[in-house]
């Protein structure tokens, strides 16, 4: 089969975009090109502007210049429906689908197929069948009757595709669609976007994780506030060339040098402890000053070791010391009483409160040690907070930002911040850089290396193999709640901490 990318004339062509917002320029002469069967990868810094641009795109948002071709020909995008219409599908990070409905009438959601007559019925039969093909074009062997609440993210992430398909889609903007998946699930994703490719269909392929890019794309285009830099094709890319493009500067090293030495001083030690759901209990210690990491597939549990270590969940059987003493939380106040703190997964949902300003997130957490009469110290307040924006260099105008307005970086350098304030013995990080660029990751990294400098626990849960490899001092792997082994720095590799997630006990 011939490539359809031969042709000379682009799928589309993107030329000299311009969105301005009051007070800022989001895109200033933004091109874009992508051919038929070709992945293109869009790349940048969170604020760097593709969202905006994958909105104007996708018929949200007008451009206030510029054009936009499909095959060489101008069009005029009103609305999302033009947009769909003319064969541009977006697939939102955050999935879009009706749980309580099932896989067919969410591919159909919008676009039913009606009978004649005065009830206007619904063809169910019909959009079943064509609901059952369109799953497995995309691999996916479930009964399209299946209700969405069922399914895996993996497989949330096939119906959407399947849900552009039944719109004929020539284009397909995926953003992040990897950040929630398996590795399993990412490679059977990767798996239909080869397929899709042969197809004709042309895919941008947005993700801050580098090495599924440049293994994934055919070229790069990098966008920094909200211009183009470069772009490069994939092949002859590397993953420091890309990442000075998006952030500006030379970048030097992806994660700061660890200690090779781990103190003998255990700060936590889990023995035999059993959560809810699990088979049977887990032990482990943690040293003073070391970052401990934690991997494993998604279910494997360490989310719900994290939350019963914090307090969140009692756990069934076993005991835990913390610096020697009996330490069993019944609530989260026992941990945080006793110095562990928790940055959780979701940081939007559970780690900070996104209408408040930074200063009343920092002293959220321990607010009666800002009231102690029962009235806010609001200079305190302020004090507290001018220190961590500085020691987390949190990028913004003031402290009375409101963090909804922040990027994700630095959102999560305020979860970070406010825990910072508390003196923490022991921090747990529940996937700390999700959703974060390459330019905020670094600067993530570099802060967790000098908490656990200044002694600092540190739990670290992280899907991201790179991050679990290149900043744990010891990995904890999990598989099933259980622990499959723990790792030691100097006995790491990928090969290894992947075989022990698939459950190879002796690997």
């Amino acid at each position: 089969m011939s490539n359809p990318s031969a042709s000379n004339v682009p799928l589309l062509e993107m030329e000299g975009i311009v969105k301005r917002f009051p007070g800022v320029v989001a895109l200033s002469g933004v091109s874009l090109k992508l051919h038929a069967g070709e992945v293109l990868a869009l790349m940048g810094e969170n604020g760097a502007g593709k969202s905006t641009l994958m909105k104007v795109l996708g018929g949200a948002t007008a451009p206030d210049e510029g054009q936009i071709k499909i095959d060489g020909q101008p069009i005029h995008l009103r609305s999302v429906a033009d947009a769909k219409k003319l064969g541009i599908a977006l697939i939102h990070q955050e999935l879009m689908l009706a749980p309580n409905l099932s896989i067919a009438d969410n591919i159909f959601l919008g676009g039913e197929r009606h009978g004649w007559g005065p009830l206007f019925k619904l063809r169910q039969r019909e959009m079943n069948q064509v609901a059952r093909q369109l799953l497995q074009r995309v691999g996916l062997n479930l009964p399209s009757t299946a209700a969405v609440s069922t399914l895996t993210a993996g497989q949330m992430q096939m119906v959407e595709i399947a849900k552009a398909l039944s719109l004929r889609a020539r284009m397909i903007i995926m953003d992040e669609p990897t950040s929630s998946l398996t590795l399993g699930e990412s490679e059977q994703l990767f798996s239909i976007i080869h397929q899709l490719k042969k197809e004709g269909i042309g895919i941008i392929y947005i993700s801050h994780r580098l090495e599924e890019v440049l293994h994934l794309a055919d070229r790069i285009t990098v966008l920094r506030d909200g211009k183009n830099v470069g772009d490069v094709s994939a092949k002859n890319a590397t993953h420091d060339g890309v990442v000075s493009m998006m952030v500006g500067r030379q970048y030097m090293h992806r994660f700061p040098d660890r200690l090779d030495e781990l103190s003998s001083d255990e700060s936590l030690v889990v023995d035999d402890l059993r959560v809810p759901g699990a088979p049977f209990g887990v032990t482990f210690s943690a040293k003073r000053g070391e970052v401990l990491g934690f991997a494993g597939l998604v279910g494997a549990g360490r989310t719900e070791l994290m939350e019963c270590i914090f307090g969140v969940t009692p756990p069934l059987s076993g005991r835990m010391l913390l610096d020697g003493q009996k330490y069993l939380p019944h609530r989260p106040s026992d941990a945080i009483a006793r110095g562990i703190y928790l940055a959780p997964e979701d940081r939007k949902r559970h780690g900070v409160v996104l209408p408040m300003t930074i200063a009343q997130n920092m002293s959220l957490p321990d607010v009666n040690h800002y009231a102690p009469l029962g009235f806010l110290n609001r200079k305190r307040e302020r004090q507290v907070a001018d220190i961590e924006v500085k020691r987390m260099a949190i990028r913004t105008p003031s402290i009375f930002q409101k963090v909804v307005n922040l990027s994700g970086g630095n959102q999560q350098k305020v979860v970070l911040g406010k825990w910072l304030a508390m003196r923490p013995k022991i921090l747990i990080l529940d996937e700390p850089t999700r959703g974060i660029d390459v330019g905020a990751k670094a600067e993530i990294y570099n802060q967790i290396a000098k908490l656990a400098a200044s002694g600092i626990t540190i739990l670290m849960v992280s899907s991201d193999m790179e991050e679990i490899l290149g900043m744990s001092d010891r990995v904890v792997v999990m598989h099933e709640r259980a622990i499959a082994g723990i790792v030691p720095r100097k006995q790491l590799s990928e090969e290894r901490v992947a075989s022990l997630m698939a459950g190879k006990m002796t690997a």
